[in-house]
């Protein structure tokens, strides 16, 4: 990892999915080697067990709190010229050196300082994968325009696959290639011996995207019980559907449980299944990996480059492969730990230090080594 900067980074994040546990890693180990940051929430606020996340950081990070809206829930930008405003001046005010954006549409906002946008997921192509075709609504074209003009207005731009990289640069064009950083993550020290014979799942059970209905119309044929966590429900009222026929009655729906738990449970599981329709990353998938779960994933891009050698592959939406692969994973102990260790080995090459080591490079660049130079000098 590069030298202590003394750096300032102002990043935005969310606090309702995979993009708060990626920015507050990030930020643990940016601010831990000296530099300071500053994370800036949109959407719901932090509650009160993320907020102690924050609190038990040794290092330079510091909390701000907006009511600002995530673009995805207000795609038609009825809150955009707020959050501009809002976002402008508390970087007028804090004089970040990086702005480090975890959304598209703040990239068009005449920051003052160098701006890189990460491209975690957009709507557009959770819609090809999830319903075919692209949304025509007026409100999503005015989302894809914001999120293009986001993307050709920062310095730079990132996403965390390959193949989400591709999806991203056919869909909105943007005006120079993205840098490819994989996410990464702490990772367990030690795994448990022995495992209980249970398969594991985690996500949203109502999205579509999870393809946890495949997962529910394939565990009647599944020997062993079947646990997902996650919620059930969604905002507007969705619900968690199987794809075909009942759940069998040895699924365990666990609701939302807080990221320590899904931890210990995935120490705890023999195998844990990701049968996604859409995922351009899987930051579940990796910490379930890092554990010591066998995998069984979707075969879509992103697990491809991600897991190929270190995982089975199923075709998504297929219950009846996913039921005879978890079957075959069930019944044959010598393979399950074959792809435990695979998994586990290949998640070592994800790791949060090397990702932190990969955007200080690309602050760097952004900021010139000169300036970082007349920097540290101006705040000596």
């Amino acid at each position: 990892m590069n030298a202590p900067a003394d750096r300032h980074i102002m990043m935005t994040t969310d606090t309702v999915g995979g993009v708060w546990v990626y920015a507050t890693l990030l930020a643990r180990v940016l601010g831990h080697q000296g530099d300071r940051v500053t994370l800036v929430t949109l959407g719901p606020p932090p509650n009160a067990a993320q907020r102690d996340v924050i609190g038990r950081i040794e290092g330079k990070v510091d909390l701000v709190v907006t009511d600002l809206a995530l673009e995805l829930i207000d795609p038609a930008g009825h809150d955009r010229r707020r959050a501009a405003d809002a976002l402008l001046a508390l970087a007028r005010d804090l004089r970040p050196d990086i702005v480090h954006l975890n959304g598209f549409r703040e990239g068009a906002i005449a920051w003052p300082a160098p701006v890189l946008v990460v491209a975690h997921s957009c709507v557009l192509s959770w819609w090809q994968a999830c319903r075919g075709g692209l949304p025509d609504e007026p409100r999503w074209r005015a989302y894809a325009q914001a999120v293009a003009a986001g993307l050709r207005a920062a310095d730079v731009w990132v996403a965390p696959t390959a193949a989400f990289r591709d999806t991203v640069t056919r869909l909105y064009a943007p005006a120079a290639e993205g840098v490819l950083i994989h996410n990464g993550i702490d990772h367990a020290s030690s795994c448990a011996d022995s495992r209980r014979d249970v398969i594991l799942a985690s996500g949203r059970v109502w999205d579509c995207a999870k393809g946890h209905g495949a997962l529910l119309s394939a565990a009647p044929q599944v020997p062993w019980q079947i646990e997902i966590a996650g919620a059930t429900s969604g905002p507007n009222g969705e619900s968690a559907q199987q794809d075909d026929g009942a759940p069998g009655d040895n699924v365990r729906l666990l609701g939302e449980i807080s990221r320590h738990r899904l931890l210990q449970r995935m120490s705890d599981a023999a195998i844990y299944v990701a049968p996604a329709r859409y995922e351009p990353f899987g930051l579940g998938v990796l910490e379930a990996a890092s554990s010591g779960c066998a995998l069984v994933l979707s075969d879509i891009p992103s697990f491809r480059e991600l897991w190929e050698g270190a995982a089975i592959f199923v075709q998504a939406d297929e219950p009846e492969a996913l039921a005879a692969a978890l079957q075959l994973l069930c019944a044959d102990p010598k393979r399950r730990s074959t792809l435990q260790l695979a998994a586990r080995e290949r998640a070592k090459g994800y790791s949060i230090a090397t990702t932190a080591g990969q955007y200080c490079a690309l602050y760097d660049s952004l900021l010139g080594r000169e300036a970082l130079a007349v920097g540290r000098e101006a705040r000596a």
